[in-house]
């Protein structure tokens, strides 16, 4: 079996074979083979043993075809029962789990995020917006604007506002066309209220400036950070590719490309924001020196953002995230040219080095600290997806969170485009496909509902 992804990177020598490249990185279907449900380890360091997996995949299936007893008890918590249409046995290091297929269907699913009702909105990077029940029921909603789904492009993240039980507010990012229609677009964040399948008072909140015409690196996670007194109306973090054709413009601030932005949830500029005043510097600039984000999330002790985002060839990233800091793309990279050839070094004065980088690339999507009771071997860790092995990433941090200690590389054998803790404690993953499915993770003695094998 030949990976898409290793097939075709190599053939980037011209402009005009690069959005294959970018798209294989990214956007195609994880090529066809045996499907291996179960886990690779890899201690601190650099898993360069991951190039590996897929082959042992193709070795083992046969042995982990039948079901396996779990190793380890799971706490005594009861899953709300969901509409299951398929399950089958998942073994890890920690904790043996059913994986479970919840929803089918859906088009490239890019996003999602739960209401406090327990259905789920998805996004589909084709232009839809799914509002699924998980009992089998699938709403479309209606009245989004304007979206061109191009390349990387399409309808990104969504979020829910903190307070939706008042306001009905949800998120949402987005590849926004020009105002000609033409080739140029940019990441843009517009938020509208949910109500009755429809959105209302649809506002666009922020447009990444300037709009190029490229067909990758948009980067459009969301995070919100709830209100507090200093900032009572909520902040909103998204982060931006630098557009892949733009990738010098990270280094600078009079534009949006290769940028993590932060604003208020009316769209505001907070005024304690690093580069407000600055001459020649766009307000809404957090950090920079970033090139494609596509992990976003919230450290649960001390709020702090933390990302991982995509490097070239080789050297994808995690970052805790501060004001002001340049994470110094393209600069700084472990990174090399899709092809070979030097990108930049991997130091230099000024530029922040990342906490952990993966060579050779895993290609991240998705990412959440763990913190529920009901897989508690794993709270506390990062999640993330990896879209080029077609796993999901368990990361273990020491005690100062400043350093990678472990990691688990767990075969789902479909690209994993994003992760999230759902409030039963479950993990809920989205496989970026033309048939995308919603899998969840549930720890066998606490899954309910699930079919007989």
């Amino acid at each position: 079996m030949t990976d898409v992804y290793e097939q075709s990177r190599f053939a980037h020598l011209v402009e005009a074979t690069a959005k294959g490249i970018l798209m294989s990185h990214q956007n195609v279907a994880f090529s066809s083979t045996p499907v291996l449900y179960g886990t690779v380890s890899s201690k601190t360091g650099h898993t360069a043993a991951a190039t590996k997996v897929l082959a042992l995949g193709v070795m083992l299936a046969a042995s982990l075809s039948t079901p396996l007893q779990a190793a380890n008890h799971s706490p005594d918590h009861k899953v709300e029962q969901k509409h299951v249409q398929h399950s089958q046995p998942l073994v890890t290091e920690k904790q043996n789990f059913d994986l479970q297929t919840l929803a089918q269907q859906l088009k490239h699913p890019w996003g999602m995020a739960f209401l406090p009702s327990g259905e789920l909105l998805v996004t589909e990077r084709n232009g839809g917006l799914v509002l699924l029940d998980l009992k089998g029921k699938r709403i479309d909603i209606k009245g989004l604007p304007p979206i061109k789904a191009k390349g990387q492009g399409g309808l990104l993240d969504v979020a829910v506002d903190p307070e939706f039980g008042k306001n009905q507010w949800i998120y949402f990012s987005y590849a926004e066309p020009g105002a000609d229609g033409k080739g140029a677009d940019s990441t843009a964040l517009a938020r509208a209220r949910l109500q009755d399948g429809v959105l209302q008072d649809v506002t666009v909140l922020f447009s990444q400036q300037p709009k190029v015409d490229s067909f990758g690196h948009y980067g459009g996670r969301i995070v919100i950070e709830p209100s507090s007194k200093m900032h009572p109306n909520g902040l909103i973090y998204l982060t931006l590719g630098e557009r892949y054709r733009r990738r010098d413009d990270a280094q600078t601030l009079d534009n949006h490309h290769g940028k993590i932005v932060r604003i208020q949830r009316d769209g505001t500029v907070p005024s304690d924001n690093p580069f407000v005043g600055k001459a020649g510097a766009l307000p809404e600039i957090f950090s920079l020196g970033h090139r494609n984000v596509q992990g976003a999330a919230l450290h649960p002790a001390t709020g702090q953002l933390w990302t991982h985002e995509h490097g070239p060839q080789g050297g994808d990233e995690i970052n805790p995230i501060r004001p002001a800091v340049n994470y110094g793309w393209p600069v700084i990279t472990y990174g090399e040219e899709y092809g070979g050839g030097v990108i930049g070094k991997t130091h230099a004065d000024g530029l922040v080095q990342p906490l952990h980088y993966w060579v050779p690339s895993i290609a991240p999507s998705g990412l959440v600290f763990y913190q529920h009771d009901l897989i508690p071997a794993w709270r506390g860790h990062l999640l993330l997806g990896s879209l080029k092995f077609g796993q999901l990433v368990r990361v273990e941090l020491d005690a100062s969170q400043q350093k990678v200690v472990a990691q688990e590389r767990i075969m789902i054998g479909k690209r994993v485009r994003d992760v999230e803790q759902g409030p039963d404690g479950a993990v809920y993953l989205l496989t970026d496909e033309d048939n995308g499915q919603v899998l969840r993770l549930v720890p066998q003695a606490a899954a309910v509902g699930a079919p007989s094998r």
